[in-house]
């Protein structure tokens, strides 16, 4: 990758390293949205190791500095969580935007960035599929025990569902192979059933 590249991710690395929010992985407690974005790239290159400069950017600044838009300042609606996603995808773009022009990229690049970060096309464009793919499979990953402590199993079964509904057959496949828990697992062949 080019210098570009590393000084695209360290950055990223530097702005989410300021996420007061914590978050436990190996018994180390680590800023909640870098070591989500850490995730992201250890899962997209594990799912694909050829990602391109631009998937892999996007993939790490997938949530750069979510906490400074807290969910709580929104309608504990559906139009409020709508909202709110819009308000966090356009800051995520426009941060991270920010970054590549500081470093030397073009325009035209930091477009696609932006553009694979917007997950709009994800069903018709293949980098935007394999970004969808990740952020499903880092979720059922890392994320799905507890979320699902909070939730009764309708509620669970309808993410499930929809976060299925997201992934590609190769991500399907990919899903199958990881490590949940007995209740868990049952649960997915429930949802999917």
């Amino acid at each position: 990758m080019s210098a570009k590249f590393e000084q695209a991710i360290a950055l990223i690395d530097e702005k989410n390293a300021q996420d007061l929010n914590r978050d436990i992985s190996n018994g180390e407690s680590m800023p909640k949205e870098l070591l989500y974005s850490q995730r992201m790239t250890d899962c997209l290159l594990n799912y694909m190791p050829t990602a391109s400069e631009s998937l892999q950017i996007a993939a790490r600044a997938q949530h750069i500095c979510r906490w400074e838009i807290p969910r709580n300042e929104y309608p504990m609606t559906k139009a409020g969580y709508m909202n709110w996603r819009n308000d966090l995808k356009k800051m995520h773009g426009d941060l991270t935007g920010e970054i590549m022009k500081s470093v030397g990229y073009d325009d035209e690049f930091i477009e696609r960035v932006q553009f694979l970060m917007s997950k709009k096309s994800f069903k018709k464009d293949p980098d935007s599929q394999t970004l969808e793919d990740v952020v499903c499979l880092v979720f059922l990953q890392n994320y799905f025990e507890d979320f699902a402590t909070k939730h009764d199993e309708p509620k669970l079964i309808d993410i499930v569902q929809k976060t299925w509904n997201k992934m590609s057959d190769a991500a399907h496949k990919k899903a199958m192979t990881l490590n949940y828990s007995e209740s868990s697992f049952k649960l997915i062949q429930k949802a999917l059933s």
